[in-house]
């Protein structure tokens, strides 16, 4: 037995049956298509998959490993309508974008006419790109502004934006950070304050973007969190801790993550706002194992 084949031989070994057999079998149409995966459908980060690639080559890559979704960042600066005529043709759903980043604040009164401009600029642009959600970010710590009172600002801002994106039947996620890795000083982290924010709003177009890999960092306990507050989860995204990559290369059990969504009655895409660690073909592989049970 070559390397190769031993390798294959291996990898299969730690899989569930079923699973094993497909992605051992050369020739295999599922070996080719991992991203149709059984339980969860989920939204390939084209930001950070395929990095080196030009953007709408990074979606023709989704497209090819069988993925049913994308998320993307910021829209400006992208060709919109050649993303909209790519996806509409291969039937790629765009799960959501973000429409509202750090900076300007979210959590300055100061920037709230911006906000809401932006806010009827991108709901446009959803449209036109069949998109049912747009991520917004609430912003660094203000000097001498306290916590509570920055939140009371993104709620204004919210309060704000909510008819508007009701109007348009598009959905705000605001995404907390976290704050012991990738985001010092960010003003929003962890379950609890989002889910006051949302709850004061208490819009149906303004919830969470749950992001798996902020809570785990910051929180833990991800399963009884999403269930104390799933009420107010809009979106989820996931990648594991340590090193933002994908599902099934850290610490998290995402197979009893996926269940636990799937048991709590969660339809909607799952971001893989991750790093593949060693290719795209193996990140979507281990996406695939993570969602088989």
């Amino acid at each position: 037995m070559d390397r190769r084949a031993f390798l294959a031989a291996t990898t299969a070994a730690a899989l569930p049956t079923g699973l094993a057999t497909r992605i051992a079998g050369s020739g295999d149409q599922d070996r080719e298509r991992p991203g149709k995966t059984p339980h969860t459908r989920f939204a390939v980060n084209v930001e950070m998959w395929w990095g080196r690639l030009p953007f709408l080559d990074r979606v023709r890559e989704a497209i090819r490993l069988g993925f049913p979704a994308i998320e993307l960042w910021p829209w400006r600066g992208k060709d919109v309508d050649a993303l909209a005529a790519l996806c509409g043709d291969a039937g790629i759903e765009i799960a959501q974008f973000t429409a509202w980043g750090f900076a300007p604040g979210l959590n300055e009164a100061k920037n709230h006419d911006r906000f809401v401009a932006e806010i009827e600029a991108s709901c446009a642009v959803a449209k036109k790109l069949s998109c049912k959600k747009m991520t917004v970010v609430g912003g660094n710590d203000v000097a001498g502004v306290d916590q509570r009172a920055m939140h009371d600002t993104i709620v204004a801002g919210l309060l704000r934006a909510a008819p508007i994106a009701e109007a348009n039947d598009v959905m705000l996620i605001l995404e907390p950070m976290n704050i012991r890795v990738d985001h010092r000083g960010h003003c929003l982290y962890g379950s609890a304050p989002a889910i006051d924010i949302c709850a004061r709003v208490g819009s149906t177009h303004v919830k969470i973007n749950w992001d798996c890999y902020h809570m785990q960092i910051t929180e833990g306990d991800l399963c009884r969190r999403l269930r104390d507050g799933f009420a107010q989860v809009g979106y989820v995204q996931v990648a594991d801790n340590p090193g933002r990559n994908e599902p099934g290369t850290g610490e998290v059990n995402w197979t009893r993550v996926f269940q636990e969504l799937d048991a709590l009655g969660y339809r909607g895409c799952v971001g893989l706002e991750c790093s593949p660690r060693d290719g795209e073909a193996r990140a979507a592989e281990r996406v695939l194992a993570a969602d088989t049970w």
